[in-house]
Formats: structure tokens, C-alpha cells, sequence
């Protein structure tokens, strides 16, 4: 029997809209993970991680709203496929591809930031 674990993420960054939305296909590629849709005009985005060992890949819901000049509002859900033998190696890992994708966006955006 398959079913679905969720993680969902609101996040209030420090940087434009803009500038978070440029720099998410960066933090993608540098995951090595793929952009599925991407619509620019709403702020939507459906990333796909890679599948690990006894894990499925997982699918990332973006969407970002400017809550002013320098302010964003990102919100994240993020759903991976389960069964119940590989329900014991993926727990937990839906909540580090979440996490991993929130630093590798902080990362990119500290290199925006100097250059």
C-alpha cells in the first residue's frame, strides 16, 4: 500500500521577489534536482528531487509572494511517495529535502549578495 508523507514550510526571507526567483533555478541545479513547471508571472514553481536508496523522489510546491520591497513570502509542500517497506528508510527524508533546498537558496542568495 502506497501513500503520500508531506512537509509544509512558510517562509518570510529577507530579499525581493525577484531575487529569490531568480536564484531557486540556480539552488535546483545545484541539488542536482529538476524544475517540473514553473509559471513566473504567478510565483509557481514544481521541483522533483532525485530518488535515494529505498526512497522515491520527492515533489517541492513553491509559491512566493512579495510582502514589499525587500520582503518575500515563500511557502513550500513538499510530498513523497511511500510504501510501507520503504516507509521505515524514508522517514524523515521528505523534511531534509525541504531543509536542503531552503540552505542551498540561502546559499545562492549570499552569493548574490556579494557580487
Amino acid at each position: 500500500m502506497a501513500y503520500l508523507r508531506s512537509e509544509k514550510e512558510d517562509l518570510e526571507i529577507s530579499y525581493s521577489l525577484d531575487s529569490i526567483w531568480v536564484a531557486i533555478p540556480k539552488a535546483v541545479k545545484a541539488l542536482q534536482w529538476s524544475i517540473e513547471e514553473k509559471d513566473d508571472k504567478a510565483h509557481k514553481a514544481k521541483l522533483k528531487t532525485k530518488s535515494g536508496f529505498m526512497s522515491y523522489s520527492s515533489i517541492l510546491y513553491l509559491e512566493a509572494k512579495s510582502e514589499g520591497e525587500k520582503t518575500t513570502r515563500m511557502a513550500i509542500n513538499a510530498e513523497t511517495p511511500v510504501t510501507t517497506i520503504t516507509s521505515m528508510a524514508d522517514f524523515g527524508r521528505t523534511r531534509d529535502r525541504v531543509e536542503a533546498f531552503i540552505i542551498m537558496l540561502a546559499k545562492e542568495m549570499e552569493k548574490k549578495k556579494r557580487s
